[in-house]
């Protein structure tokens, strides 16, 4: 089945463009022309991925992505015409999934589109993932709904932001298992990443703070020199 891709994009000449360079390569392909449009068509879950524009009409594509990120974990790749810092920032750790500035060539648009798809594939492809329905991971009273975004603990909801979602999730699909910090920062962070290196302990103990901090309990355990783990309850 073809992988459909949701063009976000108020300039029409550049969102035909983008429409026939995704038709060429064998991609279906959705279009809105404002936030409020794009919003509604990434939520209907009919897309595999989303390419964003920042400046919008109705919903600027920041805050399109935190909406989105509410309820939906669908791979976004923005665009804006500025090559501002705070903007990248903003996305990224607004969970969208890489950031490209205008003019841009299509080749590492498109480029760029597969390595996004095939991270969020193969992420539930790690050992210890096989038979278990995807959507839907848990140990003890900790549950995820990964189709929904959403976290809880014995009923309770845990807000969570999308890095943590992410470092959670891989921990939960790979459960006993020992998974190493430069892992586990591919996996979270994506291959390229060039900040920090302890960006994965930093995370862990956001987690921990409301987790193991509000509800009692040991979620992830540590394997010093190695990484972290998630073990069954016994």
């Amino acid at each position: 089945m073809a992988v459909t891709v949701l063009i976000v994009e108020d300039e029409e000449k550049i969102g035909r463009f983008l429409e026939l360079e995704l038709l060429h390569e064998g991609y279906e392909v959705m279009k809105a022309a404002d936030g409020r449009e794009g919003l509604e068509k990434a939520q209907s879950g009919k897309a595999d991925l989303v390419v964003l524009d920042v400046m919008l009409p109705e919903l600027n594509g920041f805050e399109v992505l935190r909406r989105l990120r509410k309820n939906s974990d669908i791979p976004v790749i923005m665009l804006t015409a500025r090559d501002e810092v705070m903007d990248k920032v903003a996305g990224l750790d607004g969970g969208a999934d890489d950031y490209m500035t205008k003019p841009f060539a299509i080749e590492e648009l498109l480029a760029r589109i597969r390595l996004v798809l095939k991270k969020r594939g193969s992420s539930v492809g790690m050992a210890g993932a096989a038979g278990r329905d995807k959507n839907q991971l848990s140990v003890g009273k900790l549950c995820m709904d990964v189709q929904r975004y959403e976290v809880s603990y014995d009923g309770k909801q845990v807000e969570l932001t999308h890095r943590e979602f992410e470092l959670l999730k891989v921990l939960l699909e790979n459960k006993n298992i020992v998974i190493s910090r430069d892992t586990l920062l591919e996996k979270v962070c994506g291959y390229d990443y060039m900040g920090e290196t302890n960006i994965i302990d930093v995370y862990v103990r956001y987690l921990r703070s409301k987790l193991d901090d509000v509800f009692q309990v040991k979620i992830i355990q540590t394997v010093r020199g190695v990484g972290y783990c998630i073990k069954d309850e016994n």
